[in-house]
């Protein structure tokens, strides 16, 4: 049996390719009520396909209790070589981990024509990744990984230069279709005709092309940081979840989107439960993102952890990570931290909380109790401030 841990648009054809192929195959996907651990009972194989790498963290941890002993994992996500070095860790010694990044968007994904970029012994595997597309078979664990952020520090920032070498063309008077039929004779043929007229269809995502270049940072990786900036500055203008080719749009002259006139974004990443229309998670202005209150409930709006101090700041941590991953941030990033007890004497499991994640110098803070919170039974909320990075950190 496959328990296949995904969501989004690749998620759902590749689940679907297993179905069709035969395999028995159990779904999970955030908010969609059923326990990760119940979902990954009895599963010989765990796929995971997730959004980024506090994701998959999270969702593997939550299914460990689930997991069989002798149960392969194997990480189709993009998370890159030191995250699965991480899950690596975090599994018990029996259970066997794959990394296998795709290349491929949605297209690829519902036919078949993915390619897996294989990491580990793929042994017990190798069938079922042949179900996705090509297998190609790296070598030890990670290969997968740095093979997959390798690519992208090259496909993406060169799809981002192109979008401005149009931007260029157009502000010298360089007709747009003749500069692209004059590329097409070129190496970079390929791509310039997919920024020719950006797509309205979502293949990959924006967001996730600024998360890729984010996990492939390294000290003199130059091209990708400039690179990674304009997607930043897209994302910020609202064009995170469109196709990456929207850069394109975004950089033509002239063109004034309504979320790039104003200063302020509110964002909304679909990584968290849903507001209740009255207010949004966070909101971009600049370099600077201004986190809502996170609070301990779900996607259907019920309180998690009741009576647990140590569970809800878990889960208004996990929350707050998630906010701060769709920008690219981290908790090294956030400059200022409130926080609302409803009972100061809890603060001492909240610290012990707060010190998994925030691991390094503290940033400014502060600590307030109050008689109580907008739904009963919660005993924190917790909002923040980060500054968001400008530029590719230096890899580690």
């Amino acid at each position: 049996m496959i328990a296949f841990l995904g969501q989004g648009r690749m998620g759902v054809p590749m689940a679907r390719r297993l179905v069709e192929a035969g395999h028995q195959v159990t779904t999970w996907r955030r908010g969609g009520g059923v326990p990760v651990e119940a979902a990954v009972e009895g599963a010989d194989l765990v796929i995971t396909m997730l959004s980024d790498p506090a994701a998959v963290r999270e969702v593997l941890t939550a299914a460990l209790p689930g997991l069989r002993r002798d149960a392969t994992v194997v990480e189709m996500s993009t998370i890159g070589p030191e995250a699965v070095l991480g899950l690596r860790e975090l599994l018990p010694a029996s259970v066997g981990l794959v990394d296998a990044p795709v290349l491929g968007s949605v297209g690829p994904a519902a036919d078949g024509t993915l390619t897996v970029l294989a990491g580990g012994d793929v042994s017990g595997c190798r069938d079922v990744l042949s179900v996705f597309g090509a297998v190609r078979e790296l070598g030890p664990l990670v290969s997968g990984a740095a093979m997959k952020l390798a690519v992208m520090s090259a496909l993406v920032p060169a799809q981002v230069l192109l979008a401005e070498t149009f931007a260029y063309g157009e502000t010298h008077g360089v007709d747009r279709d003749a500069l692209a039929d004059v590329l097409a004779a070129t190496p970079l043929g390929g791509l310039a005709e997919r920024l020719r007229e950006p797509s309205g269809e979502t293949r990959f995502a924006l967001a996730l092309a600024a998360k890729d270049l984010g996990l492939a940072a390294w000290e003199g990786g130059t091209l990708a940081a400039a690179a990674r900036r304009r997607l930043q500055e897209a994302q910020a203008a609202g064009l995170g979840d469109r196709d990456l080719t929207a850069v394109a749009g975004y950089l033509r002259p002239g063109a004034e989107p309504a979320a790039r006139r104003s200063r302020a974004v509110p964002l909304n990443p679909p990584t968290v439960p849903a507001t209740n229309g009255f207010y949004s998670h966070a909101v971009r202005v600049g370099d600077m993102l201004y986190v809502s209150g996170q609070a301990a409930f779900d996607e259907q709006g019920r309180l998690v952890g009741e009576g647990s101090m140590t569970a809800q700041a878990e889960h208004v941590f996990q929350c707050a990570q998630r906010v701060l991953a769709d920008q690219g941030a981290t908790f090294e990033d956030v400059v200022f931290i409130r926080t609302y007890l409803t009972d100061m004497d809890d603060r001492v499991e909240l610290g012990q909380v707060r010190r998994k994640y925030i691991t390094g110098t503290p940033p400014a803070s502060t600590t307030v109790e109050v008689s109580r919170l907008f739904m009963p039974g919660l005993l924190l909320e917790m909002d923040l401030i980060a500054a968001l990075p400008t530029a590719l950190p230096a890899s580690h």
